[in-house]
């Protein structure tokens, strides 16, 4: 497993961080010396889980505050909460997501739930905190993808037509990754000292892709039986590659990162798909996500 280094005197947020990879995210992060937030969609579980690293980590600073990411109302509120603390945030880990929704459903802002929650979500919440980010010495972004990725449709881009679950899971994931190069080409054109990087956690034994049935319809059996017979590592083994690049003193601007061995291993520098690497797709995708959430870098 990987080692986190010494985080002392560094904040650090994590979303969808009561359960699985967000969880082990946190927990190692307050053990190396971090004061973390956990952003949580229930506080309840939140807290349950707070209580949980508390106990292998008594003197650790954590708190719980509630983030829906697939409400944007509730992403400028988290936001502007950490904005008026006043303290810096180095390091801001864009972990939580939901997964192969059987049937389509939208946030309350009119996106398709995929791709609300794991795209346009984190969208809005980087750039909302960008002011406090790069208050920081080092600041990092770290967004979470998967090796599951898929095309982006600007004609469909919301699923109003021919949804089907894995294809609307790939095309957020790849979302994420395009967001993640695209604010590496922005830090560099503004001179930020702002690392962007992204990661996949590869076949980690999370309850995501059980969860995604709780809002109803059932998953086809053949996508079952492949999640049973699919090797698979732990929460913390997944949580880890986006941790090195949380935290890893080599790691350059718009770094991926995943299990050495695709699915699971010891994190590694994983391969940026041609489609992550399309400048064009990405800069367009920056734009339609700022038109759509209303939240832009002329903002800020």
């Amino acid at each position: 497993m990987y080692q986190v280094p010494d985080q002392s005197g560094k904040l650090a947020i994590v979303t969808g961080a009561n359960s699985g990879t967000g969880k082990e995210a946190a927990r190692k992060l307050a053990g190396a010396g971090a004061s973390v937030i956990m952003a949580v969609r229930t506080v309840a579980k939140g807290e349950l889980a707070r209580r949980e690293i508390l106990t292998v980590h008594p003197g650790a600073d954590v708190q719980v505050r509630r983030l829906d990411l697939a409400d944007q109302a509730s992403v400028k509120e988290f936001a502007d909460q950490v904005i008026t603390d006043g303290r810096p945030v180095d390091l801001l880990l864009n972990n939580a997501g939901v997964m192969m929704l059987p049937e389509r459903h939208e946030t309350p802002d009119g996106f398709e739930m995929q791709l609300g929650t794991n795209f346009f979500g984190p969208f809005a919440l980087t750039l909302r905190l960008l002011p406090a980010l790069l208050k920081a010495e080092a600041p990092r972004v770290v967004t979470m993808s998967s090796s599951n990725q898929g095309p982006i449709d600007f004609d469909n881009l919301n699923w109003d037509t021919g949804y089907t679950p894995i294809a609307a899971y790939a095309r957020s994931k790849l979302a994420d990754l395009l967001m993640s190069q695209q604010l590496a080409r922005v830090a560099a054109q503004c001179g930020w000292n702002l690392l962007s990087l992204a990661a996949h956690p590869g076949s980690a034994a999370t309850s995501i892709f059980d969860n995604g049935t709780q809002l109803g319809g059932a998953q086809p059996l053949a996508l079952r039986i492949a999640t049973r017979i699919t090797p698979t590592h732990s929460a913390e083994a997944g949580a880890d590659p986006m941790l090195y690049a949380a935290t890893a003193t080599d790691v350059k601007q718009g770094g991926y990162f995943g299990p050495r061995f695709g699915l699971v291993g010891r994190p590694a520098p994983a391969s940026v798909s041609a489609r992550g690497k399309d400048e064009k797709v990405a800069a367009r995708l920056w734009a339609e996500a700022e038109r759509l959430t209303g939240v832009s870098l002329s903002a800020l």
